[in-house]
């Protein structure tokens, strides 16, 4: 390939670029798309972190009147409907356009959080719920894999994570707001309302702010327009390294496009596709088994389970969100210098470490007042580790191990079976904790933080420093010494 535009007719288009592109600085515009496309972050955590604090006024009997089991219900109907969400929205994002679809998000979003906050009963919480988490589970398959698909590599880890950061961001801002409401209100049991319509604000945002960001120009390139998409890495990159990346990604889509025409599940019939799809779901699955999102939908129960008063365990629960704002600047900041599976490697073993604490402690320590301030800070500890080792590694290796064309595709079926595994999780917690008891629910989540060690250690592969294309070649040549030789070549242009 000599040129990177398909016709002459470019030529002025493309003088008009390289004058402009000194008034731009690309790296900051870079900055600019990743904030505003991230706000789909703010709103996942926002919508799965206010649940903790609105739950315990939701089942009072003059407001929803919820059980055990009802509570599960409504708490886990958001993450059922985000598994179907993620699956959806990654072969429509592949279909329509990444930018196109978190505008859509956006509309979802505000829609089903206003239904959420005027809901009469259990019935129609549920129902918003579900359909809330349709745009959470998009927003968590097409925002990653946007940021993905617009940042240079050597910035790739802390652009996806990015979105992670506004994950946690919107969950410690639900938090807040969840304290601050219910401790101004004056017991108020319709205080949950106003929790929950907050959300209202950041989809708006979003929707308006996607207008002014381009399109991810890898999908223009799978879908043959390498003009468009040479226009918007004319306004993301230097012009040169423009050129070079062009090149590399036409290079990429002309070798898929003699193979098959179509996505479809039947690429999981190619070894190396279906290789790829198995690892994407075992690390989605491992991120949700040692039981992280019982302690971000549940803290505030589970701080009351230990000893603590609804409003006190409010507080405390913020503890849990500013911890977790915090892991993740670390995480960013370990992404670019640090290798990926020693992280994840090291986030499993301190996670599981807390959760053992917190079964022995609550075993040994029952009924006295230290406990509910020692299972708080096992579970300030375990969010340490998740936040700034496994949520980062995690969400970045999905966005990445899949190949161009089968990409948004993967990437649902993997996001798929993490919000399932979240689903069950997040609706037997509460009855498991009934039955069997704080010590043995902790020390079952134990067992699969071990198990999960063991995944990352003998089955998924190294992916720092290699780009989007490396890592393709890499799977289809089963991680040949070659690919990895070339790869700080590529990183040093």
């Amino acid at each position: 390939m000599n040129k990177p535009l398909e016709s002459s007719n470019d030529t002025l288009e493309l003088k008009d670029y390289q004058q402009s592109i000194h008034l731009r600085n690309p790296k900051r515009y870079v900055k600019v798309i990743a904030l505003i496309a991230s706000f789909g972050g703010l709103l996942f955590g926002y919508d799965t972190g206010v649940i903790n604090g609105a739950l315990p006024y939701m089942a009072r009997p003059d407001q929803l009147n919820l059980n055990a089991f009802s509570e599960g219900l409504v708490a886990s109907s958001l993450i059922l409907g985000a598994a179907f969400g993620a699956v959806f929205t990654g072969k429509l994002a592949d279909s329509k356009g990444r930018k196109r679809v978190i505008m859509y998000l956006a509309l979802v979003f505000l829609v089903t959080t206003l239904g959420c906050s005027v809901a009469q009963n259990a019935l129609m919480m549920v129902f918003f719920r579900f359909f809330l988490g349709l745009a959470v589970g998009g927003a968590s398959v097409a925002v990653p894999t946007f940021l993905a698909e617009v940042s240079p590599v050597e910035f790739r880890g802390r652009m996806v994570t990015q979105n992670e950061l506004m994950i946690v961001t919107g969950q410690l801002l639900a938090y807040t707001f969840n304290a601050v409401i219910a401790n101004y209100s004056s017991g108020a049991s319709h205080v949950w309302r106003y929790m929950l319509v907050l959300a209202t604000l950041p989809s708006i945002t979003l929707w308006i702010g996607m207008f002014f960001v381009p399109e991810s120009p890898r999908w223009y390139a799978s879908k043959g327009k390498f003009k468009s998409a040479w226009r918007v890495l004319n306004r993301i990159r230097h012009p040169k390294r423009a050129r070079r990346e062009l090149k590399s990604i036409k290079t990429t889509v002309q070798n898929e496009q003699q193979k098959m025409n179509q996505v479809s599940i039947r690429d999981l019939t190619i070894p190396w596709v279906r290789k790829i799809v198995f690892l994407g779901i075992g690390l989605a699955i491992i991120q949700q088994v040692t039981g992280v999102n019982s302690i971000m939908y549940y803290g505030t129960q589970i701080l009351q389970n230990a000893g603590l008063s609804t409003n006190v365990a409010l507080i405390a629960n913020v503890a849990n969100g500013i911890i977790s704002v915090l892991a993740v600047f670390i995480g960013i900041w370990l992404l670019d210098k640090v290798n990926h599976r020693p992280m994840l490697m090291i986030g499993f073993a301190g996670t599981s470490s807390a959760l053992l604490m917190i079964s022995i402690f609550s075993m040994t320590l029952s009924g006295t007042a230290l406990l509910p301030y020692l299972v708080l800070s096992m579970t300030v500890m375990f969010l340490a580790f998740q936040q700034s080792a496994i949520a980062p590694v995690t969400w970045l290796m999905l966005s990445e191990i899949f190949p161009q064309r089968v990409r948004g595709l993967g990437m649902g079926i993997s996001v798929f079976c993490l919000w399932l595994t979240n689903f069950l999780i997040s609706l037997l917690f509460p009855i498991i904790l009934e039955f069997v008891g704080f010590s043995v629910t902790f020390f079952l989540f134990f067992l699969c933080g071990i198990a999960a060690f063991a995944f990352v250690k003998f089955a998924l592969p190294e992916t720092r420093g290699k780009s989007l294309e490396e890592l393709e070649l890499y799977f289809r040549n089963k991680g040949h010494k070659t690919v990895t030789e070339n790869q700080n070549v590529t990183v040093n242009k």
